[in-house]
């Protein structure tokens, strides 16, 4: 039987974390969250997610700061994160590059529906992990 995948969702706003964990849990994955980039950074080096929403604009640590910070990390360096914004902006949607981000979604554009059909899509690109 195929291992559950992890999925970490990093969100400052509590309806939306809710959202979207109570809607991936439905669609049989196995979710963590955290509502800003320290907690984020701490969760995605503890449970190894297969992978990272992450929203951008958050307190304590913002999410790019995060995903710089993850890159420094042996584990880290590949993690596979998309993130999930308010925020559109060219130089942060090249930014994002950079750091090695699958997807730059802008929340207002995208309904929680398609959000998880993009989700899915990255996962089901991702390999099963060997334990």
């Amino acid at each position: 039987m195929p291992q559950t995948r992890k999925l970490l969702i990093v969100e400052d706003e509590a309806a939306m974390l809710t959202a979207l964990s109570e809607k991936f849990k439905k669609e049989n994955l196995s979710v963590f969250t955290a509502v800003n980039g320290e907690e984020g950074f701490n969760a995605a080096l503890r449970e190894k997610p297969d992978l990272i929403l992450l929203d951008l604009v958050m307190p304590k640590m913002d999410g790019m700061s995060m995903m710089k910070k993850l890159r420094e990390d042996k584990w880290g360096h590949d993690a596979k994160a998309i993130f999930l914004t308010n925020m559109n902006d060219a130089s942060l949607v090249a930014e994002a590059a950079k750091v090695g981000v699958y997807d730059f979604l802008v929340k207002t554009d995208w309904r929680l529906e398609d959000v998880v059909r993009v989700v899915q899509e990255k996962l089901a690109g991702i390999p099963e992990e060997e334990e």
